[in-house]
Protein backbone atom coordinates (compact mmCIF):
# COMPACT_ATOMS: atom_id res chain seq x y z
CA UNK A 1 0.00 0.00 0.00
CA UNK A 2 1.31 3.58 -1.20
CA UNK A 3 1.66 6.29 1.47
CA UNK A 4 -1.47 8.63 -0.19
CA UNK A 5 -3.69 5.14 0.13
CA UNK A 6 -2.42 5.04 3.76
CA UNK A 7 -3.24 8.29 4.11
CA UNK A 8 -7.10 8.21 2.30
CA UNK A 9 -7.18 5.05 5.08
CA UNK A 10 -6.34 7.19 8.19
CA UNK A 11 -9.04 9.94 7.40
CA UNK A 12 -11.79 7.27 7.06
CA UNK A 13 -10.70 5.39 10.21
CA UNK A 14 -10.83 9.51 12.01
CA UNK A 15 -14.17 9.82 10.28
CA UNK A 16 -15.57 6.90 11.98
CA UNK A 17 -13.90 7.99 14.84
CA UNK A 18 -15.30 11.15 14.26
CA UNK A 19 -18.86 10.13 13.70
CA UNK A 20 -18.78 7.78 16.66
CA UNK A 21 -17.60 10.99 19.08
CA UNK A 22 -18.91 10.63 22.79
CA UNK A 23 -18.51 14.30 23.96
CA UNK A 24 -19.30 13.59 27.28
CA UNK A 25 -16.96 10.98 27.56
CA UNK A 26 -14.40 12.61 25.70
CA UNK A 27 -14.16 15.32 28.00
CA UNK A 28 -14.50 13.49 30.82
CA UNK A 29 -11.31 11.65 30.07
CA UNK A 30 -9.29 14.79 29.33
CA UNK A 31 -10.17 15.87 32.69
CA UNK A 32 -9.04 13.05 33.60
CA UNK A 33 -6.13 13.48 32.55
CA UNK A 34 -5.36 10.73 29.75
CA UNK A 35 -2.28 11.54 27.80
CA UNK A 36 -3.29 11.33 24.23
CA UNK A 37 -3.63 14.33 21.88
CA UNK A 38 -7.06 13.62 20.64
CA UNK A 39 -9.87 11.65 22.33
CA UNK A 40 -13.01 10.74 20.86
CA UNK A 41 -14.49 8.93 23.81
CA UNK A 42 -15.77 5.97 21.74
CA UNK A 43 -16.32 2.91 23.51
CA UNK A 44 -14.75 -0.30 22.72
CA UNK A 45 -17.28 -2.49 21.29
CA UNK A 46 -18.30 0.59 18.81
CA UNK A 47 -14.37 0.27 18.09
CA UNK A 48 -14.90 -3.37 17.64
CA UNK A 49 -17.07 -2.05 15.20
CA UNK A 50 -15.47 0.34 13.08
CA UNK A 51 -12.16 -2.02 13.22
CA UNK A 52 -14.62 -4.61 11.30
CA UNK A 53 -15.08 -1.68 8.44
CA UNK A 54 -11.56 -2.04 7.21
CA UNK A 55 -9.40 -4.36 6.52
CA UNK A 56 -6.25 -5.79 8.14
CA UNK A 57 -3.05 -4.16 7.51
CA UNK A 58 -0.09 -4.06 8.94
CA UNK A 59 0.57 -0.44 7.13
CA UNK A 60 -2.56 0.77 8.27
CA UNK A 61 -2.53 -0.65 12.38
CA UNK A 62 1.41 0.92 12.26
CA UNK A 63 -0.18 4.21 11.26
CA UNK A 64 -2.78 3.99 13.85
CA UNK A 65 -0.22 2.99 16.62
CA UNK A 66 1.87 5.80 15.79
CA UNK A 67 -0.70 8.56 16.44
CA UNK A 68 -1.36 9.95 19.73
CA UNK A 69 -5.18 9.40 19.74
CA UNK A 70 -6.61 7.24 22.21
CA UNK A 71 -8.96 5.54 20.09
CA UNK A 72 -6.11 4.46 16.93
CA UNK A 73 -4.31 3.03 19.94
CA UNK A 74 -7.67 0.56 20.48
CA UNK A 75 -7.95 0.27 16.80
CA UNK A 76 -4.01 -0.60 15.88
CA UNK A 77 -4.08 -4.39 17.58
CA UNK A 78 -7.44 -5.14 15.89
CA UNK A 79 -6.50 -4.12 12.88
CA UNK A 80 -2.93 -5.85 12.78
CA UNK A 81 -2.81 -9.07 11.10
CA UNK A 82 -1.41 -11.86 13.45
CA UNK A 83 0.95 -13.26 11.14
CA UNK A 84 2.65 -10.21 10.31
CA UNK A 85 3.28 -8.99 14.11
CA UNK A 86 6.96 -10.24 15.54
CA UNK A 87 8.27 -10.31 19.12
CA UNK A 88 9.96 -7.32 17.99
CA UNK A 89 7.14 -5.33 17.32
CA UNK A 90 5.77 -6.27 20.63
CA UNK A 91 8.98 -5.10 22.24
CA UNK A 92 8.23 -1.49 20.68
CA UNK A 93 4.62 -1.84 21.24
CA UNK A 94 4.73 -2.35 24.66
CA UNK A 95 7.83 -0.06 25.04
CA UNK A 96 4.98 3.15 23.71
CA UNK A 97 2.01 2.07 25.84
CA UNK A 98 0.49 4.73 27.13
CA UNK A 99 -2.57 2.93 29.43
CA UNK A 100 -3.76 -0.07 30.94
CA UNK A 101 -6.50 -0.17 28.65
CA UNK A 102 -4.32 -0.09 25.78
CA UNK A 103 -2.24 -2.57 27.24
CA UNK A 104 -5.74 -4.79 27.67
CA UNK A 105 -6.63 -4.30 23.75
CA UNK A 106 -3.27 -5.24 22.81
CA UNK A 107 -3.41 -8.75 25.09
CA UNK A 108 -6.82 -9.41 24.00
CA UNK A 109 -7.03 -8.74 19.94
CA UNK A 110 -2.94 -9.17 19.26
CA UNK A 111 -0.54 -10.20 21.49
CA UNK A 112 -1.87 -13.26 23.50
CA UNK A 113 -2.61 -14.69 19.89
CA UNK A 114 0.71 -15.20 18.83
CA UNK A 115 2.53 -18.64 18.85
CA UNK A 116 5.24 -16.56 20.67
CA UNK A 117 3.18 -15.10 23.19
CA UNK A 118 4.37 -17.23 26.22
CA UNK A 119 7.77 -17.26 26.08
CA UNK A 120 7.85 -13.24 25.62
CA UNK A 121 4.94 -13.08 28.71
CA UNK A 122 7.10 -14.74 30.65
CA UNK A 123 10.52 -12.20 29.60
CA UNK A 124 7.94 -9.41 30.81
CA UNK A 125 7.06 -10.65 33.66
CA UNK A 126 10.57 -10.89 34.69
CA UNK A 127 11.73 -7.39 33.70
CA UNK A 128 11.63 -4.41 35.44
CA UNK A 129 8.95 -2.07 33.44
CA UNK A 130 6.14 -1.79 34.80
CA UNK A 131 3.86 -2.18 31.70
CA UNK A 132 5.79 -4.60 30.15
CA UNK A 133 4.95 -6.56 33.63
CA UNK A 134 1.24 -6.55 33.34
CA UNK A 135 1.16 -7.01 29.74
CA UNK A 136 3.01 -10.10 30.79
CA UNK A 137 0.55 -11.17 33.56
CA UNK A 138 -2.81 -10.45 31.01
CA UNK A 139 -1.14 -12.58 28.41
CA UNK A 140 -0.72 -15.53 30.83
CA UNK A 141 -4.26 -14.98 32.62
CA UNK A 142 -5.86 -14.88 28.90
CA UNK A 143 -3.56 -17.98 27.96
CA UNK A 144 -4.89 -20.00 31.05
CA UNK A 145 -8.31 -19.37 30.34
CA UNK A 146 -8.18 -21.02 26.84
CA UNK A 147 -6.77 -24.05 28.55
CA UNK A 148 -2.94 -23.42 28.04
CA UNK A 149 -1.08 -25.64 30.68
CA UNK A 150 2.41 -23.94 32.71
CA UNK A 151 5.03 -25.91 33.57
CA UNK A 152 5.76 -26.78 37.25
CA UNK A 153 9.19 -24.56 36.66
CA UNK A 154 6.74 -21.83 34.76
CA UNK A 155 3.96 -21.89 37.73
CA UNK A 156 6.85 -21.00 40.36
CA UNK A 157 8.06 -18.66 38.61
CA UNK A 158 4.64 -17.09 37.90
CA UNK A 159 4.25 -16.99 41.38
CA UNK A 160 7.68 -15.68 42.92
CA UNK A 161 7.48 -13.11 40.46
CA UNK A 162 3.57 -12.00 41.81
CA UNK A 163 5.27 -12.23 45.00
CA UNK A 164 7.83 -9.54 44.72
CA UNK A 165 5.63 -7.44 42.44
CA UNK A 166 2.40 -7.29 44.41
CA UNK A 167 3.07 -5.26 47.77
CA UNK A 168 4.39 -2.02 45.01
CA UNK A 169 2.14 -2.90 42.11
CA UNK A 170 -0.63 -0.52 40.82
CA UNK A 171 -4.34 -1.50 40.56
CA UNK A 172 -3.57 -2.47 36.67
CA UNK A 173 -1.06 -4.66 37.21
CA UNK A 174 -2.29 -5.56 40.98
CA UNK A 175 -5.59 -6.59 39.04
CA UNK A 176 -3.35 -8.23 36.28
CA UNK A 177 -1.53 -10.46 38.74
CA UNK A 178 -4.82 -11.82 40.59
CA UNK A 179 -6.58 -12.96 37.41
CA UNK A 180 -3.45 -14.83 36.61
CA UNK A 181 -3.37 -16.41 39.74
CA UNK A 182 -7.07 -17.28 39.77
CA UNK A 183 -6.59 -19.10 36.63
CA UNK A 184 -4.38 -21.93 38.55
CA UNK A 185 -6.18 -24.15 40.29
CA UNK A 186 -5.51 -23.95 44.56
CA UNK A 187 -3.12 -20.54 43.45
CA UNK A 188 -2.67 -18.89 46.86
CA UNK A 189 -0.61 -15.97 47.71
Amino acid sequence: MNEPNLDKQLREVHASLHSAMNGVLSARMRELGMPYKVIFGVELPRIESIAREFPASRQLAQGLWNENIRESKLLAPMLMPHAEFLPEMADIWVEEMPTAEVAQTCVMYLFARQTWSAEVAFQWIASDHPMRQLCGFLIVARLLSRGAQLEERSLLELRDQAEALLPHANLPLRKAIHAALSKIEGAEL
